[in-house]
C-alpha cells in the first residue's frame, strides 16, 4: 500500500513537471505570435507606403525634381 502510495506520488509529480513545461512552451509560442503579428503588421505599413510612393511616382515621374538615370552624365564628363 505505501509502494502504491509512493508510485502515485511520483507519477502526480511527473505529470506536474509535464503541465509547467508545456505551460511555459505555449507562453513562448504565444509571445513569439505576438512578435511576429507585430513584425507583420510593420511590414505591410512599410509596403503601403511604399506602394504609395511608387504611384505618386507613376502619376509624376520627375515630382522631386532630380534628374533621371538617363539624363546624368557619366562620372568621367
Amino acid at each position: 500500500m505505501a509502494q502504491e502510495l509512493d508510485e502515485l506520488k511520483t507519477d502526480l509529480m511527473e505529470l506536474q513537471s509535464q503541465l509547467a513545461f508545456q505551460e511555459h512552451t505555449v507562453q513562448a509560442l504565444n509571445q513569439a505570435m505576438a512578435d511576429q503579428q507585430q513584425e507583420i503588421l510593420v511590414l505591410r505599413r512599410q509596403l503601403e507606403l511604399l506602394k504609395q510612393r511608387q504611384d505618386e511616382q507613376a502619376v509624376h515621374p520627375h515630382a522631386d525634381n532630380s534628374a533621371s538615370p538617363t539624363d546624368e552624365k557619366p562620372p568621367h564628363y
